[in-house]
């Protein structure tokens, strides 16, 4: 039984990785390979369910000296290891009518079950250097996927900032893994982490909190989110409802005890997630183009599960996150039906979609009352349960969380007018903005939608006292406030009210001042600001070091370069002139002094007798000399 939650990763991981491959030869388009990547969709929930009701036990290998690679499926995990092989699996299906026979199905659905997979592996791993190992994962994939039609620059662009704005707030994780490494926790464990050295836990917790936020696209992160609306619809489906903007939510549910061991980063945390929700609220009704509408309103549904976590609702967080993923899975899908069939994705064109298309608006219908908050439905009794802690911890994250949830009726209710609208006498006018449509749904489609739908509408059993109570116990936090009846009322009561109104002012021009309303529907301009801010001083310190770099550090090599060439001259000019002609001289020297040997040497006998006799009378008078 210790081997399941191998299993349980291991099927998309390698089905995926196999998928990828043949993305690069002549199979890549064959009809097979989403039945394929269906079979491993449904082989994972099955594993999930599994894991779910069997609870085997930790699963380990040695990775480092010291630290293991071990996964776990435990309360937490189980919920959401569950709710990602749904949505996954929901999302291949629906995926399998949208590619035709010219598209890389093979890449595509490969990267698809990678990037599921690597969820997986995030929601069940019990130490940090795992965890890591699929966070990095994760982003790359999410990247190839964004970026699936890597023909045209604008999508490879958005994939491009989506990848590097994660990707630098991921740099937190090193930081938190070389902190705990510092702190004590050598096993690096997840629960351990909390038991870090005083200094070392600060520095721990702050690159948690910062690769979480930016990971879950909380503010100043939110911008990417939108760049990544140029993907495909699946792939906004998946990655806005359970996995990729859920990872950091579904990290700080995780170390829950971290934030609150650290004394500081719970409050933060929490006002972080309000603000984000209440922001995004306004960023969403600002919107006229559905699906950048969907991506504002993720990171402000986000938002409260951030904000359960600061406040310690670790249940109401998870309660939030699987109601959004079922919900918002869906609503992207229906919103990806009516792209590819009417080519559109922009609101005034998309007037009587849900006529058109009766099922695939009755699917969006029910998800955009979900997300609106509106009683009974899911995610009314999620917020309500995530606003009782945020009310128990402070009155004012209260306060700031039911008027985001107000604006979540406003804007799920803005998107809902137009596409249930009467058709215009001229629809087409307006489609074909995106794409050519196929003016039809894919078969495919329509059981992935009903099936979201339901879930969407049913998942706040899980917020009724028994189910809740169940599931406080099963994360380990069974003492968490559960909302009152006056509050459940009132947030009803504001939710219907705020729907009123906006189904009733939804097709009136509201007159606001332009700048307000173009900096709201710019997302806060948070991409420019990250380029004023981050961006061109990061730029201009580059240049400032390319400059320095060639100019001192390249000059002093020039210069020492240009030094040792010309000692080289010059130990070259003394070597020739100097040694060499000393050489030479000696040389010359002695070739004369052996020519002027070599003339005695004639081979007569008697000139020798002559030279010896010559020899000898010179020593004779050099001895009568001396004497």
């Amino acid at each position: 039984m210790s081997a399941m939650p191998w299993l349980l990763v291991a099927v998309p991981l390698v089905t995926g990785t196999v998928l990828a491959a043949l993305g690069t030869t002549r199979w890549r388009a064959r009809p097979w390979v989403p039945a394929l990547a269906a079979a491993a969709a449904a082989a994972t929930l099955g594993s999930a369910v599994a894991c779910a009701v069997l609870r085997p036990p930790a699963a380990g290998a040695p990775l480092f000296s010291g630290v293991r690679a071990g996964l776990r499926v435990d309360g937490l995990s189980a919920v959401m290891a569950v709710t990602v092989a749904v949505v996954t699996l929901a999302v291949v299906v629906f995926s399998a009518g949208e590619f035709g026979a010219q598209e890389n199905r093979g890449r595509f659905f490969g990267m698809l079950l990678m990037f599921a997979g690597a969820m997986l592996v995030t929601v069940t791993a019990v130490t940090l250097p795992l965890l890591l190992m699929a966070w990095e994962l994760m982003g790359a994939t999410s990247w190839a996927l964004i970026g699936h039609w890597w023909r045209q620059p604008e999508r490879v662009r958005a994939a491009d900032t989506a990848f590097l704005t994660t990707r630098t707030a991921d740099l937190g994780l090193y930081l938190a893994a070389g902190a705990a490494v510092a702190g004590g926790v050598g096993s690096l464990r997840l629960d351990a982490l909390p038991q870090a050295d005083s200094l070392w836990l600060h520095v721990l917790t702050a690159g948690v909190v910062v690769a979480a936020l930016g990971k879950s696209a909380q503010l100043p992160f939110s911008f990417w989110l939108s760049r990544a609306m140029q993907g495909p619809s699946p792939v906004s489906a998946l990655l806005h409802s359970a996995t990729m903007v859920a990872a950091g939510a579904y990290l700080l549910l995780r170390l829950q005890p971290l934030l609150a061991a650290s004394g500081w980063a719970g409050p933060l945390v929490a006002w972080a997630g309000a603000a984000t929700a209440l922001a995004l609220g306004v960023v969403a009704v600002a919107q006229t183009d559905l699906k950048q509408l969907l991506a504002a309103s993720t990171c402000a549904q986000i938002g409260f599960m951030v904000l359960a976590a600061g406040s310690g609702g670790v249940a109401a967080g998870t309660t939030q996150l699987v109601a959004h993923a079922a919900t918002k899975a869906g609503l992207f899908l229906a919103a990806g039906a009516w792209l590819s069939a009417l080519g559109t994705k922009r609101l005034t064109a998309l007037r009587g979609a849900a006529r058109a298309f009766p099922l695939v608006g009755a699917a969006f219908t029910v998800g955009a009352l979900t997300l609106a908050g509106l009683p009974p439905l899911s995610l009314w009794a999620a917020k309500d349960e995530v606003l009782a802690s945020a009310r128990a911890d402070d009155i004012g994250l209260y306060a700031t969380g039911s008027a985001a949830a107000a604006l979540a009726a406003v804007y799920s209710v803005k998107a809902l007018w137009f596409v249930t609208r009467p058709l215009p006498s001229d629809p087409t006018a307006g489609y074909d903005t995106e794409q050519r449509g196929t003016r039809q749904v894919p078969a495919f489609a329509h059981a992935p939608l009903c099936v979201l739908a339901l879930a969407a509408a049913v998942l706040g059993v899980l917020a009724l006292p028994g189910p809740a109570a169940w599931l406080r116990t099963a994360v380990g936090t069974p003492h968490e406030p559960s909302p009152r009846p006056w509050e459940l009322g009132l947030s009803a009561g504001v939710a219907l009210a705020a729907a009123a109104v906006t189904w009733r002012w939804a097709g009136r021009p509201v007159r606001l001042p332009g700048v307000a309303v173009r900096w709201a529907a710019d997302w806060l301009s948070l991409e420019k600001m990250a380029h004023a801010l981050v961006v061109r001083p990061v730029l201009a310190l580059a240049r400032s070091l390319a400059v320095f770099d060639d100019r001192f550090v390249d000059g002093a090599v020039r210069l020492a370069a240009g030094g040792a060439t010309a000692a080289a001259r010059w130990a070259r000019r003394l070597d020739d002139g100097g040694i060499d002609a000393v050489v030479r001289a000696v040389a010359a020297g002695t070739r004369r002094l052996g020519t002027w040997a070599r003339r005695p040497q004639t081979g007569l006998l008697h000139q020798y007798y002559a030279q010896a006799a010559a020899g000898f009378a010179v020593l004779a008078m050099i001895v009568l000399l001396v004497r």
